[in-house]
């Protein structure tokens, strides 16, 4: 197996679409602009030969249309990032990712595996790794659990590192600093995969039982230590869960885990000041403040015992994946549950809340419209976009009727059957009136477009050349009649071969 094939494989994932990237102005923090876009093709050796040579930067979708995959991602993108410390942290608390700058600058700390595991299992391991590490908020890539395969869903890709290998930017880095090589990338991937069982057996913050029904964040804090200069906040947030759990001996729980998990511990006057607050008040876990929030497992903290439960139910929205169809169709991540909207879904909050009632059995709170418009065009600034197929746009749809009006067997015998709305075909032209195809079109529930975008379309069809025209028809009493015209192409199945000629010279064409 050469290089190619070798990096290829390490990256294997959606065998039906990847993505590309191209890449725009750096921004005054050290982000990249770049447009994200999905191409429904597979992955091939010659894309990732083209990515490696510094060509088109090619991107790998980790989920596969079966809701497996074979590696996964954190995707940290606070800045400024100092690699090498979380590889050195990484090594330290024996993650088993490889830790690779991003195209943007951000580090993406690559999870691989020998094979393949379900995505909704390996994001929760993912979730947790991240809440270990302190960046509870990165993105974690399979974005899904599941992805909506039938509804021509495919998942949201992750660059691949090594864009222009020789001269890359985007290489892995060991917990020294120090740059890897392809060459060495590859083989440090092969020695840190794992499987299902090798995550569980991960020191993630688990393993203190006395903990088990505490916020994941308490659960990291007391098994893997304390922030230096959070031992306040910590503690204090450690109070709320201690009267939860506690009620009666919480004071003395809270002055045992000082002595026990602090170090050093806190003075006495500080743990009386922080049970004297908690006695006049009845205050909310600090889920929202540092160290908190950066050790934060939503999803593992909703299921605990004494964690945030039914507190805070905002959900984690992200992945906006945007099919470019007529009218289009979005997709977006909602708790790793994968959800399709309409563009009136994605406006409105309660349209959105009750899509998530429908489709995953989840009511999150109303939104306030202003808080909605921002996290929409936040999410719209970094969706992703598949191209559509044709018959999925309008333009597509309005070709498929002109098609069937032309071909079916409503197309008229003779030029003088026209004024009744049928098409006539005759040598390389199928001609017909406006009316009558408009009275098709709305027979068939079709009323999108008014007469000038029907005129656009049918130029389009003409390559953009002359498309209408009058004609002259003998009709049965032998008078002549004038008749308005439009024309396109005759379609392949046409099997009328009769005699019309068109003349150029008034614009009238006599049968």
């Amino acid at each position: 197996m050469d290089l190619h094939q070798k990096f290829m494989a390490v990256f294997e994932g959606s065998s039906t679409a990847h993505g590309q990237t191209t890449i725009g102005n750096v921004r005054k923090n050290g982000k990249t602009d770049a447009k994200s876009f999905i191409v429904k093709e597979p992955l091939t050796i010659d894309l990732i030969k083209e990515h490696l040579d510094g060509t088109t930067g090619i991107g790998s979708i980790p989920i596969t249309h079966e809701n497996k995959c074979k590696f996964g991602v954190l995707d940290i993108d606070t800045y400024p990032i100092d690699h090498a410390d979380i590889a050195k942290r990484c090594k330290t608390m024996k993650l088993p990712f490889v830790v690779c700058r991003s195209k943007s600058g951000g580090a993406h700390l690559f999870l691989f595996l020998k094979e393949y595991y379900p995505a909704v299992d390996i994001r929760d391991y993912l979730g947790e790794m991240a809440a270990a590490l302190g960046h509870s908020n990165c993105e974690i890539f399979p974005k899904q659990d599941q992805i909506l395969v039938d509804r021509g869903d495919v998942g949201n890709f992750i660059n691949l590192p090594y864009f222009d290998a020789e001269n890359s930017l985007r290489y892995a880095v060991d917990e020294k600093g120090k740059e890897m090589t392809l060459e060495t990338f590859l083989e440090v991937v092969d020695r840190k995969k794992v499987t299902l069982e090798d995550l569980a057996k991960l020191n993630l913050g688990n393993n203190k039982k006395e903990f088990d029904d505490a916020p994941w964040c308490l659960r990291i804090f007391f098994n893997l230590g304390i922030p230096e200069g959070q031992r306040n906040k910590v503690m204090f947030h450690a109070g709320k869960y201690a009267i939860k759990k506690f009620p009666e001996s919480w004071k003395q729980m809270l002055e045992t885990w000082n002595q026990k998990y602090c170090s050093p511990p806190l003075p006495a006057s500080e743990i009386v000041t922080i049970q004297q607050q908690h006695e006049k008040k009845d205050y909310e876990y600090l889920c929202r403040d540092e160290p908190m929030q950066s050790h934060c497992d939503k999803k593992a903290c909703k299921q605990a015992k004494y964690g945030i439960g039914g507190h805070d139910t905002l959900p984690e929205i992200g992945g906006l994946t945007i099919l470019k169809s007529e009218p289009r169709l979005f997709f977006l991540d909602v708790d790793g549950k994968r959800l399709e909207l309409s563009t009136e879904q994605l406006q409105m909050p309660i349209q959105f809340q009750r899509a998530c009632i429908e489709q995953i059995d989840f009511m999150p709170p109303l939104f306030k419209p202003g808080d909605w418009q921002v996290l929409v065009n936040n999410l719209l600034s970094t969706a992703t976009s598949i191209e559509a197929s044709e018959e999925l746009t309008l333009t597509g749809q309005f070709k498929e009727l002109v098609e069937t009006y032309c071909t079916s067997r409503i197309r008229a015998k003779s030029p003088e059957e026209m004024t009744m709305g049928k098409p006539w075909t005759e040598d390389d032209l199928t001609y017909f009136t406006m009316k009558g195809l408009q009275e098709f079109l709305k027979q068939r529930g079709f009323t999108t477009f008014n007469r000038p975008q029907i005129q656009q379309r049918l130029k389009d069809l003409n390559d953009d050349s002359k498309c209408n025209g009058k004609i002259n028809i003998k009709m049965d009493d032998g008078k002549w009649n004038t008749l308005r015209v439009w024309w396109v192409p005759k379609f392949e199945t046409t099997e009328v071969d009769l005699h019309v000629k068109k003349e150029t010279d008034d614009d009238e064409i006599p049968f």
